[in-house]
């Protein structure tokens, strides 16, 4: 078992979640229950799993729950995509997310590898 505060992984992917929220507000409010709702969701569900996966009695299982997380970084990414293809995002507010998206999915691939 795995303190998921003390976990990196962790930190970056709660802040991240807080620049999702942040960002998010500035969309139009007729994606409340669209974008919004998804990227929000997406970003609570990479820490919350990290944090679900670490109480797990096994390697394995907390693997798996990085795996999730992972995947819920890649349905961030696409709908960071989405949004600027709308023009709800700035380049420089998508490339500066898609950076962090991207060293969380690295740290994250980096630690899983370590149960193997």
């Amino acid at each position: 078992m795995h303190r998921f505060k003390d976990l990196e992984i962790w930190k970056h992917s709660r802040s991240f979640c807080i620049d999702i929220y942040k960002i998010t507000s500035l969309f139009p409010s007729d994606e409340k229950f669209g974008l919004i709702n998804q990227l929000r969701r997406a970003g609570v569900s990479v820490p919350s799993n990290i944090a679900e996966g670490a109480s797990r009695k096994s390697n394995r299982d907390f693997s798996r729950f990085l795996e999730i997380a992972i995947g819920s970084c890649y349905e961030i990414e696409t709908q960071l995509l989405i949004s600027y293809d709308l023009n709800y995002l700035k380049e420089e507010d998508l490339k500066r997310l898609l950076q962090k998206l991207e060293a969380i999915v690295k740290m994250t691939s980096k630690f899983k590898s370590t149960f193997k």
